[in-house]
């Protein structure tokens, strides 16, 4: 989920006839439409959902997958389906549906999200249309223009020497940790959202923010913006309304951590690799796994695990 992958055009109307078997991604509230057959799943290919017995009430077209046309769909909540398909939670296809696939879902679930909560103008409550050249919705009175919702969220790892400071939800499952990260508010640079949120969370102040990746992530609809830390002072006083413990751990001793899928994980575990590779040779930290991450991520760590 890093990047749209390069076979992928996004589109806001077709290009010509919509012809051949379209890919549909059909959700019921934030589930999705499946075939599932162990240990993998795939979508629905047909022309239209009536052809599975299901009736859409809203559509949007998202564009073309190589040679395939690719929609999104919402059904009401108590549409049933036939046996060979299941509803499924975003989360839970991580590993069963292909990479490419689960990024495009991702996309589909913030644009059925968007499409299904601005059908009337926010600021004079009259219903809205559907833009054929941009992704809005266009109010028929005061031409007020409505986009897709993205809430940027900063993320901060931040380096003590070799210890990395976690921190855990209490919406966490038991044990885990992960980096800090916060909503970034209206006026803010992003350096600035980094420091407040660290300083409101866990009481120290941090300097050299260093940027590290990005990724969509469609849980509901936010952008995380990943950076690399340094500790700058200060104890660890946490605020227990956002937080339930934080603490330093050495990259040898590293708690239970999120999901490889998402950008915590990434970023704690290239940052972990760094600190061992300067170890074994002094100059091969973060910038080296940074500039491998080009190469794919997965080359980069086993180029500097130990």
């Amino acid at each position: 989920m890093d990047s749209w992958p390069d076979k992928f055009t996004p589109l806001i109307v077709p290009v010509g006839p919509v012809t051949g078997g379209v890919l549909w991604f059909i959700f019921r509230d934030n589930q999705i439409l499946v075939h599932t057959s162990n240990p993998s799943a795939s979508l629905p290919v047909c022309t239209d959902p009536a052809d599975l017995g299901v009736v859409t009430v809203r559509r949007q077209y998202l564009g073309m997958l190589a040679s395939q046309h690719c929609f999104s769909a919402e059904v009401a909540a108590d549409t049933l389906v036939p046996d060979r398909l299941s509803w499924f939670g975003l989360r839970g296809l991580f590993g069963l549906l292909d990479d490419t696939l689960f990024a495009l879902a991702g996309r589909a679930v913030q644009i059925m999200d968007w499409d299904r909560s601005h059908q009337y103008c926010g600021r004079c409550g009259t219903p809205t249309e559907a833009s054929t050249t941009e992704r809005a919705r266009i109010c028929t009175a005061c031409g007020q223009l409505h986009y897709p919702r993205i809430a940027p969220v900063v993320m901060a790892l931040v380096r003590d020497g070799d210890r990395l400071l976690l921190a855990r939800s209490p919406r966490f499952p038991p044990g885990m940790h992960s980096a800090l990260a916060g909503f970034v508010e209206a006026g803010e640079g992003l350096e600035q959202s980094l420091a407040r949120e660290v300083r409101e969370e866990v009481g120290i102040e941090i300097a050299n923010p260093r940027y590290f990746s990005s990724q969509s992530w469609p849980f509901p609809h936010s952008l995380m913006i990943a950076f690399n830390c340094d500790y700058a002072g200060g104890e660890i006083h946490i605020d227990p309304a956002e937080i339930e413990a934080a603490q330093w751990f050495s990259v040898d001793s590293l708690p239970d951590l999120p999901n490889p899928i998402s950008i915590a994980r990434r970023l704690i575990d290239a940052t972990a690799a760094a600190i061992r590779a300067e170890r074994r040779s002094p100059g091969r930290g973060l910038a080296h796994v940074s500039a491998q991450r080009e190469q794919g991520y997965s080359d980069a760590l086993a180029d500097t695990e130990p």
